[in-house]
């Protein structure tokens, strides 16, 4: 997938036809070779935002695929940082790429919406995960990342400009959300996998129930839109008392 190292379009409908886990797990050699992972220069942006607010001590990268998320929290946090995703198969791609350097690196293997930590974290970052999780889904995501935050801890994340409406990114995303949702209708197990449904209105309020105060920060890398606004925002929310 626009990539001799990618996977082929039947290893990606054979994975588009699986669960989200099993489709981790067979996409997992091939997942660092797609767009699906977070490009290095928005790894680098955030973990240079990151570094002005700490240094911190114990990081998690929350749903962290093949470790990207890992290699930002080991620039920031001073003592130790966690891998936690529900994938075997990316987790062991994970293990095997990322070589500690700095904190010491431990990977675990859970379900987000059920972490098996307790308050220990002094950042939870999270790279391109969030369409996985449908809306319902979020309040829970949140009550949970609350949950394994020190108090003061601050849960940080990305966020991309949606395209303008009837752009070719608008239309691309939309269609893309429509086929999601037919091949959901029609195929069991379901792969939830949505682009449109993560909207920084919704999240902030979310957020705000959850426990935390959000502040937002635009990454100058990608400097701005025709109205002034950020291209990409760091989400950064701080958990309350």
């Amino acid at each position: 997938m626009l990539s001799p190292e990618g996977p082929t379009l039947r290893e990606l409908a054979v994975q588009a036809l699986s669960s989200v886990e099993r489709g981790y797990d067979l996409l997992a050699p091939k997942f660092d070779h797609t767009p699906y992972r977070t490009s290095d220069r928005v790894l680098d942006a955030v973990a240079s935002a990151l570094a002005s607010m700490g240094p911190f001590d114990a990081g998690l990268d929350l749903c962290c695929g093949t470790g990207a998320g890992v290699d930002v929290l080991s620039r920031v946090c001073r003592e130790s940082v966690t891998g936690v995703d529900f994938s075997a198969g990316m987790l062991a791609v994970a293990r095997e790429r990322v070589e500690p350097q700095g904190p010491a690196v431990s990977w675990v293997r859970a379900d987000a919406r059920a972490l098996p930590f307790g308050p220990v974290f002094d950042l939870v970052v999270s790279f391109g995960a969030f369409g996985h999780f449908l809306p319902r889904e979020l309040p829970g995501l949140f009550d949970q990342v609350r949950s394994v935050l020190r108090p003061g801890g601050r849960f940080a994340f990305p966020v991309v400009a949606p395209p303008r409406p009837g752009s070719p990114g608008y239309w691309t995303l939309l269609g893309f959300d429509a086929a999601m949702r037919v091949r959901n209708a029609l195929w069991r197990p379901p792969f939830v996998m949505y682009y449109r449904t993560f909207r920084l209105g919704d999240v902030g309020r979310g957020l705000a129930r959850a426990g935390f105060r959000t502040d937002l920060y635009a990454l100058p890398e990608f400097g701005r839109r025709p109205d002034g606004s950020p291209r990409v925002r760091l989400v950064v929310a701080g958990r309350l008392p």
